[in-house]
């Protein structure tokens, strides 16, 4: 099968709304988080969130435009204008025939739900009569910000989306990796965006308690590992990756970033929101990644662990990683204690965190964590605090999903 490198890389993020400046918060082991402002969250029992700042879509598009497109396409748009460039690849002076050969897979676990939420609270606070914006559906959809990015850039080949609750954008990568390496494209545009920040979303995480209620400490509260973590603190943003055909890069003189030789997925098959103390499914996920790059658990130096912060989560991941990583003692961080938990778009933002601690061989930290659970399995290595310069080789990036989708990518120093 053909190989497939990453050649531009593009972020909209609570500690930044672009690469560089995302890179250079994560190192600095700043958080993102704060007190809600896009609705009034003081009756609620989450009152903070790691929100974008100072995103302006006029940057990309004027705003006739931008009125067509919920904010989670919004994001999508303006992560992805910045891959695009930093690859290099000129998309206008393409031909149709090599337009046939460039895709996107994009990937939301709620796609508009602001939208959704606006246009139903609008109808129920009527009288009665069905009136809607035409843009309704389209603004909703999971799928349209995929078709956004094709019709904006005029790309004809595959195009769909993904959606496996928070490990959506690592599986749209892993889609888009085998697409290229079985020669049905030679370049993708994978990620993800979310922007669920909402009322509805906010509320119906704390009714299901996932959420930290740590009012008093947002910054602190986003505590992977931690004893006394209590839920995860929601992120919105996008991140996008080119990925492109070996060869295709080569003769064009891409600069490229990491090589994506590993994928796998499955599943707990365990309960609708829950995840099994044994860490089956995200056990079985990074067996099957390690199996498709031709790795051993040995070669792995660094794994970006799904981590959000809940109690029963955190622990399951880690007994996963120390059953398949027995031994290695395999250095591990949750850069959710910065970032928040982006959702379905957390797999792609923390593929670009991955890609760039290759490039540059330097681990960032979990930030936020005192006083680790004393029922982490022995033998693994969390690293905590401040960033940790190591040479790394092959990074495993995790995420995974409620109703147990488990998704785990392996990417390579090139």
């Amino acid at each position: 099968m053909k190989r497939v490198a990453i050649t531009g890389l593009g972020a909209i993020t609570p500690l930044g709304n672009s690469v560089p400046e995302f890179w250079a918060n994560i190192l600095a082991g700043k958080s993102g988080a704060g007190p809600i402002t896009k609705f009034d969250a003081s009756k609620f029992k989450t009152r903070f969130a790691c929100e974008v700042k100072d995103f302006d879509i006029e940057k990309y598009v004027d705003r006739k435009e931008a009125r067509k497109y919920d904010l989670f396409t919004q994001y999508a748009i303006a992560a992805t204008e910045e891959a695009v460039k930093d690859s290099g690849l000129d998309l206008e002076t393409m031909t149709q025939e090599e337009r046939f050969e460039v895709g996107v897979i994009w990937a939301s676990g709620n796609g508009g739900i602001s939208t959704f939420e606006e246009q139903m609270t609008e109808f129920n606070s009527g009288d009665g009569t069905p009136r809607f914006n035409p843009f309704f559906i389209p603004k909703m959809i999971v799928d349209i910000a995929a078709g956004v990015l094709s019709i904006r850039y005029g790309l004809h080949g595959p195009n769909y989306a993904t959606v496996s609750a928070c490990a959506s954008s690592n599986t749209a990568i892993i889609s888009a990796f085998d697409t290229i390496r079985l020669g049905k494209a030679n370049v993708m545009i994978a990620g993800g965006s979310e922007a669920a920040i909402t009322q509805s979303s906010i509320g119906g995480f704390n009714a299901s308690h996932a959420l930290s209620k740590n009012n008093d400490d947002p910054q602190g509260a986003s505590r992977p590992f931690d004893a006394r973590r209590d839920g995860f603190v929601a992120g919105e943003g996008a991140g996008a990756l080119i990925l492109e055909e070996w060869d295709h890069a080569v003769a064009r003189g891409a600069a490229i970033y990491a090589e994506i030789v590993g994928g796998g997925m499955a599943a707990d098959a365990y309960h609708l929101t829950g995840t099994p103390a044994d860490g089956l499914g995200a056990a079985l996920g990074m067996r099957k990644a390690l199996a498709d790059a031709g790795l051993q658990p040995s070669e792995i130096g660094y794994i970006n662990a799904h981590a959000t912060s809940t109690p029963q989560g955190d622990l399951s991941e880690l007994t996963a990683i120390a059953t398949v990583f027995s031994g290695f003692n395999v250095p591990v961080s949750a850069t959710k204690s910065m970032t928040g938990h982006l959702l379905g778009a957390a797999g792609a933002i923390e593929s670009i965190i991955s890609i760039l601690t290759i490039k540059h061989n330097v681990i960032p930290p979990t930030i936020n964590t005192q006083n680790l659970d004393p029922a982490i399995p022995a033998g693994v290595c969390i690293v905590l605090g401040k960033p940790l310069e190591r040479e790394v080789n092959y990074v495993l990036n995790n995420t995974f999903g409620f109703g147990g989708h488990t998704a785990s990518t392996i990417f390579k120093k090139v």
